[in-house]
Protein backbone atom coordinates (compact mmCIF):
# COMPACT_ATOMS: atom_id res chain seq x y z
CA UNK A 1 0.00 0.00 0.00
CA UNK A 2 1.50 3.48 -1.02
CA UNK A 3 1.58 5.65 2.12
CA UNK A 4 -0.99 8.15 1.17
CA UNK A 5 -3.50 6.56 3.54
CA UNK A 6 -6.62 7.76 5.52
CA UNK A 7 -5.12 10.49 7.66
CA UNK A 8 -4.86 12.52 4.61
CA UNK A 9 -7.84 11.56 3.39
CA UNK A 10 -9.42 12.37 6.42
CA UNK A 11 -7.23 15.72 6.28
CA UNK A 12 -8.99 16.21 2.83
CA UNK A 13 -12.28 16.19 4.44
CA UNK A 14 -11.94 18.58 7.49
CA UNK A 15 -11.38 21.30 4.64
CA UNK A 16 -14.01 20.07 2.01
CA UNK A 17 -17.21 20.07 4.09
CA UNK A 18 -17.35 23.29 5.45
CA UNK A 19 -20.70 25.59 6.36
CA UNK A 20 -19.17 28.74 6.01
CA UNK A 21 -19.40 30.35 2.67
CA UNK A 22 -16.14 31.90 2.16
CA UNK A 23 -14.20 29.19 3.41
CA UNK A 24 -16.28 26.70 1.36
CA UNK A 25 -15.43 28.64 -1.75
CA UNK A 26 -11.63 28.82 -1.14
CA UNK A 27 -10.45 25.63 1.10
CA UNK A 28 -9.44 23.30 -1.89
CA UNK A 29 -9.11 18.99 -1.17
CA UNK A 30 -6.56 17.14 -0.99
CA UNK A 31 -6.47 14.06 -2.67
CA UNK A 32 -7.47 10.52 -0.36
CA UNK A 33 -4.13 8.75 -0.50
CA UNK A 34 -6.15 5.56 -0.15
CA UNK A 35 -7.02 5.70 -3.65
CA UNK A 36 -3.55 4.37 -5.12
CA UNK A 37 -3.52 2.03 -2.13
CA UNK A 38 -6.91 0.32 -2.33
CA UNK A 39 -5.85 -1.71 -5.51
CA UNK A 40 -1.98 -2.17 -4.31
CA UNK A 41 0.19 -5.12 -5.06
CA UNK A 42 2.28 -5.22 -2.04
CA UNK A 43 5.21 -7.23 -2.15
CA UNK A 44 7.00 -9.64 0.76
CA UNK A 45 8.02 -7.48 3.39
CA UNK A 46 6.25 -4.46 2.36
CA UNK A 47 6.06 -2.31 5.46
CA UNK A 48 2.34 -0.59 3.81
CA UNK A 49 0.83 -3.99 3.53
CA UNK A 50 -2.76 -4.96 4.70
CA UNK A 51 -3.37 -2.00 5.71
CA UNK A 52 -7.61 -0.59 6.38
CA UNK A 53 -7.43 1.22 3.20
CA UNK A 54 -6.94 -2.33 0.41
CA UNK A 55 -11.11 -2.71 0.82
CA UNK A 56 -13.69 -0.44 2.07
CA UNK A 57 -13.24 2.05 4.30
CA UNK A 58 -14.31 5.19 5.40
CA UNK A 59 -13.49 8.29 7.09
CA UNK A 60 -15.73 10.82 9.78
CA UNK A 61 -15.02 13.02 12.26
CA UNK A 62 -15.45 17.11 12.86
CA UNK A 63 -13.26 20.06 13.26
CA UNK A 64 -13.77 23.74 13.33
CA UNK A 65 -12.51 26.43 11.05
CA UNK A 66 -11.56 30.43 11.22
CA UNK A 67 -12.79 31.98 8.05
CA UNK A 68 -13.93 35.31 6.01
CA UNK A 69 -18.18 35.22 6.75
CA UNK A 70 -18.13 35.34 2.58
CA UNK A 71 -16.26 36.17 -0.41
CA UNK A 72 -14.65 39.59 -0.14
CA UNK A 73 -15.64 40.29 3.51
CA UNK A 74 -13.18 41.25 6.15
CA UNK A 75 -15.57 39.81 8.82
CA UNK A 76 -14.54 36.45 9.98
CA UNK A 77 -16.05 33.89 12.08
CA UNK A 78 -15.84 30.35 14.07
CA UNK A 79 -17.72 27.58 11.97
CA UNK A 80 -18.01 23.68 11.98
CA UNK A 81 -16.50 21.14 9.86
CA UNK A 82 -17.57 18.05 9.72
CA UNK A 83 -15.87 15.18 7.90
CA UNK A 84 -16.95 11.92 5.35
CA UNK A 85 -15.13 10.33 2.45
CA UNK A 86 -14.58 6.85 1.79
CA UNK A 87 -14.42 3.82 -0.94
CA UNK A 88 -17.19 2.11 -0.97
CA UNK A 89 -17.20 -0.70 -3.51
CA UNK A 90 -16.01 0.54 -6.91
CA UNK A 91 -17.21 4.34 -5.55
CA UNK A 92 -15.09 6.85 -4.65
CA UNK A 93 -16.30 9.72 -1.87
CA UNK A 94 -13.99 12.15 -2.59
CA UNK A 95 -14.44 15.78 -0.43
CA UNK A 96 -15.10 19.02 -2.01
CA UNK A 97 -16.01 22.73 -1.10
CA UNK A 98 -18.89 22.54 0.88
CA UNK A 99 -19.97 19.09 -0.99
CA UNK A 100 -19.21 15.86 -2.46
CA UNK A 101 -17.77 13.70 -5.35
CA UNK A 102 -18.25 10.59 -6.88
CA UNK A 103 -15.12 9.15 -8.72
CA UNK A 104 -16.62 6.91 -10.94
CA UNK A 105 -12.93 4.93 -11.76
CA UNK A 106 -11.10 1.68 -10.08
CA UNK A 107 -8.28 3.33 -8.43
CA UNK A 108 -5.23 2.54 -9.41
CA UNK A 109 -2.50 -0.03 -8.07
CA UNK A 110 0.61 1.37 -6.19
CA UNK A 111 2.95 3.42 -8.38
CA UNK A 112 0.70 3.70 -11.19
CA UNK A 113 -0.86 7.13 -12.53
CA UNK A 114 -4.27 7.74 -11.37
CA UNK A 115 -6.78 8.81 -13.11
CA UNK A 116 -10.52 9.87 -11.33
CA UNK A 117 -13.71 10.30 -13.63
CA UNK A 118 -16.74 11.15 -11.73
CA UNK A 119 -19.75 14.20 -10.47
CA UNK A 120 -19.65 16.63 -8.15
CA UNK A 121 -22.03 18.34 -5.89
CA UNK A 122 -21.78 21.32 -4.32
CA UNK A 123 -23.82 24.19 -2.35
CA UNK A 124 -22.60 27.68 -2.63
CA UNK A 125 -24.44 29.46 0.22
CA UNK A 126 -22.39 32.83 -0.23
CA UNK A 127 -24.23 35.41 1.44
CA UNK A 128 -26.83 33.09 1.57
CA UNK A 129 -28.12 33.82 5.72
CA UNK A 130 -28.32 37.68 6.73
CA UNK A 131 -26.76 36.33 10.25
CA UNK A 132 -23.72 35.78 8.63
CA UNK A 133 -23.15 38.57 7.18
CA UNK A 134 -21.38 41.19 9.73
CA UNK A 135 -21.08 43.90 7.32
CA UNK A 136 -23.97 46.17 8.31
CA UNK A 137 -24.09 47.76 4.83
CA UNK A 138 -23.55 44.63 2.77
CA UNK A 139 -26.68 43.53 5.12
CA UNK A 140 -28.74 45.89 3.89
CA UNK A 141 -28.04 44.26 0.31
CA UNK A 142 -29.60 41.58 1.03
CA UNK A 143 -29.70 37.84 1.13
CA UNK A 144 -28.64 35.29 -1.85
CA UNK A 145 -30.35 32.35 -2.38
CA UNK A 146 -28.24 28.90 -1.83
CA UNK A 147 -26.99 27.34 -5.41
CA UNK A 148 -26.74 23.96 -5.67
CA UNK A 149 -23.45 23.47 -8.25
CA UNK A 150 -23.40 19.94 -10.25
CA UNK A 151 -21.27 19.11 -13.06
CA UNK A 152 -18.58 16.39 -13.95
CA UNK A 153 -14.78 16.17 -12.49
CA UNK A 154 -11.87 14.87 -13.66
CA UNK A 155 -8.30 14.60 -12.55
CA UNK A 156 -4.84 12.87 -12.78
CA UNK A 157 -2.41 11.88 -9.92
CA UNK A 158 1.12 10.46 -10.55
CA UNK A 159 3.24 9.22 -7.75
CA UNK A 160 6.62 8.88 -6.80
CA UNK A 161 7.78 12.55 -7.72
CA UNK A 162 10.68 12.91 -4.79
CA UNK A 163 10.12 9.80 -3.13
CA UNK A 164 8.27 6.87 -3.29
CA UNK A 165 5.01 7.74 -1.23
CA UNK A 166 4.57 11.26 -2.32
CA UNK A 167 2.08 13.07 -5.54
CA UNK A 168 1.11 15.27 -7.79
CA UNK A 169 -2.76 15.99 -8.37
CA UNK A 170 -4.62 18.03 -11.06
CA UNK A 171 -8.28 18.52 -11.01
CA UNK A 172 -10.53 20.26 -12.66
CA UNK A 173 -14.36 20.13 -11.29
CA UNK A 174 -17.09 21.80 -14.32
CA UNK A 175 -20.22 22.75 -12.77
CA UNK A 176 -23.53 24.50 -13.22
CA UNK A 177 -25.92 25.95 -11.05
CA UNK A 178 -29.14 23.84 -10.87
CA UNK A 179 -31.40 25.47 -8.40
CA UNK A 180 -32.00 28.93 -10.02
CA UNK A 181 -29.91 30.72 -7.99
CA UNK A 182 -27.10 32.12 -10.25
CA UNK A 183 -27.80 29.84 -13.05
CA UNK A 184 -24.06 30.42 -14.27
CA UNK A 185 -21.26 28.18 -14.42
CA UNK A 186 -17.44 27.84 -12.58
CA UNK A 187 -14.68 26.24 -13.23
CA UNK A 188 -12.11 25.28 -10.58
CA UNK A 189 -8.87 23.65 -11.88
CA UNK A 190 -5.92 22.23 -8.60
CA UNK A 191 -2.91 21.22 -8.62
CA UNK A 192 -2.05 19.42 -5.25
CA UNK A 193 1.49 18.69 -3.84
CA UNK A 194 1.37 15.59 -0.76
CA UNK A 195 4.36 13.74 0.89
CA UNK A 196 4.57 11.77 4.25
CA UNK A 197 6.69 12.84 6.65
CA UNK A 198 7.11 9.89 8.73
CA UNK A 199 4.41 7.07 8.90
CA UNK A 200 2.51 9.03 11.12
CA UNK A 201 2.43 12.66 9.78
CA UNK A 202 1.76 13.92 6.16
CA UNK A 203 1.84 17.35 4.69
CA UNK A 204 -0.38 18.62 1.60
CA UNK A 205 -0.05 22.11 -0.32
CA UNK A 206 -2.69 22.72 -2.68
CA UNK A 207 -2.92 25.54 -5.05
CA UNK A 208 -6.39 26.48 -7.35
CA UNK A 209 -8.19 28.87 -8.54
CA UNK A 210 -12.19 29.70 -9.36
CA UNK A 211 -13.36 31.24 -12.83
CA UNK A 212 -17.57 32.56 -13.06
CA UNK A 213 -19.01 33.12 -16.35
CA UNK A 214 -20.90 35.99 -16.59
CA UNK A 215 -23.90 35.08 -14.64
CA UNK A 216 -22.00 33.83 -12.04
CA UNK A 217 -20.03 36.89 -11.21
CA UNK A 218 -23.01 39.42 -12.06
CA UNK A 219 -24.74 37.64 -8.85
CA UNK A 220 -22.17 37.42 -6.39
CA UNK A 221 -20.24 40.11 -7.60
CA UNK A 222 -22.90 42.98 -9.07
CA UNK A 223 -24.37 45.38 -7.66
CA UNK A 224 -28.14 46.02 -9.34
CA UNK A 225 -30.11 49.16 -8.87
CA UNK A 226 -32.15 47.31 -6.01
CA UNK A 227 -28.80 46.61 -3.89
CA UNK A 228 -27.44 50.13 -4.70
CA UNK A 229 -31.05 52.07 -3.18
CA UNK A 230 -31.25 49.80 -0.26
CA UNK A 231 -26.88 49.95 0.45
CA UNK A 232 -25.71 53.17 -0.30
CA UNK A 233 -23.07 51.36 -2.60
CA UNK A 234 -22.61 52.25 -5.83
CA UNK A 235 -24.14 50.11 -8.36
CA UNK A 236 -21.70 47.42 -10.25
CA UNK A 237 -21.69 45.41 -13.41
CA UNK A 238 -19.35 42.38 -12.52
CA UNK A 239 -18.57 40.39 -16.28
CA UNK A 240 -17.03 36.52 -15.80
CA UNK A 241 -13.34 35.69 -15.48
CA UNK A 242 -11.24 34.31 -12.76
CA UNK A 243 -12.42 35.17 -9.14
CA UNK A 244 -9.96 34.05 -6.63
CA UNK A 245 -6.15 32.14 -6.41
CA UNK A 246 -5.76 30.25 -3.07
CA UNK A 247 -3.13 28.37 -1.17
CA UNK A 248 -3.58 25.82 1.43
CA UNK A 249 -1.17 24.13 3.44
CA UNK A 250 -2.34 20.81 5.48
CA UNK A 251 -0.80 19.42 8.28
CA UNK A 252 -1.86 15.89 9.37
CA UNK A 253 -0.78 13.43 12.47
CA UNK A 254 -2.20 9.85 13.18
CA UNK A 255 -2.41 9.47 16.67
CA UNK A 256 -1.29 6.25 17.27
CA UNK A 257 2.25 6.73 14.52
CA UNK A 258 1.37 4.65 12.17
CA UNK A 259 -1.33 6.13 9.67
CA UNK A 260 -2.11 3.00 7.93
CA UNK A 261 -4.44 1.12 10.80
CA UNK A 262 -6.81 3.59 10.61
CA UNK A 263 -7.99 5.12 13.94
CA UNK A 264 -8.20 8.97 15.07
CA UNK A 265 -5.98 11.14 13.10
CA UNK A 266 -5.70 15.39 14.08
CA UNK A 267 -5.59 18.18 11.10
CA UNK A 268 -4.21 21.22 10.75
CA UNK A 269 -4.44 23.64 7.97
CA UNK A 270 -3.98 27.52 7.17
CA UNK A 271 -4.74 28.87 3.70
CA UNK A 272 -4.82 32.19 1.77
CA UNK A 273 -6.99 33.21 -1.43
CA UNK A 274 -6.83 36.11 -2.88
CA UNK A 275 -9.90 37.97 -4.53
CA UNK A 276 -8.70 38.89 -8.64
CA UNK A 277 -11.00 40.69 -11.41
CA UNK A 278 -14.51 41.85 -10.79
CA UNK A 279 -14.51 40.04 -7.59
CA UNK A 280 -11.86 42.10 -6.45
CA UNK A 281 -13.06 45.47 -7.70
CA UNK A 282 -17.12 45.06 -6.38
CA UNK A 283 -17.82 47.44 -4.18
CA UNK A 284 -18.81 44.69 -1.85
CA UNK A 285 -15.08 43.75 -1.98
CA UNK A 286 -13.29 47.08 -2.76
CA UNK A 287 -15.15 49.44 -0.30
CA UNK A 288 -16.70 47.19 2.32
CA UNK A 289 -14.40 44.06 2.29
CA UNK A 290 -10.67 43.04 1.78
CA UNK A 291 -9.52 41.26 -1.50
CA UNK A 292 -7.02 39.47 0.62
CA UNK A 293 -9.24 36.19 2.59
CA UNK A 294 -7.03 34.21 5.32
CA UNK A 295 -8.33 30.93 7.00
CA UNK A 296 -7.21 28.48 9.54
CA UNK A 297 -8.58 25.15 10.75
CA UNK A 298 -8.41 21.81 12.90
CA UNK A 299 -10.39 18.72 13.99
CA UNK A 300 -10.16 15.41 14.08
CA UNK A 301 -11.33 12.41 12.79
CA UNK A 302 -11.35 8.42 12.56
CA UNK A 303 -11.02 6.45 9.83
CA UNK A 304 -12.32 2.59 9.74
Amino acid sequence: MNFKTGLAASSAAFIAFTAAPAFAQEAEPVPAIANEATAAQDGPGDPFADTVYDDNWVSIGVGVGYGASYDGSDDYRVFPLPLIQGQLGPVGLDPRPAGLALDFIKPAKRGEVDFDLGVVVTLNRNRAKLSEIDDPVVELAGELDTAIEVGPTVGVSMPGLLNPFDSLSFTIDTKWDVAGAHDGMTVSPGVTYFTPLSRAAIASLAVSAEYGDDDHNAYYFGVNGAQALASGLPTYVANGGINKVSANLLLGYDLDGDATNGGLALVAIGGYSRLVGDAKNTPYTSIRGDADQWLIGAGIGYTF
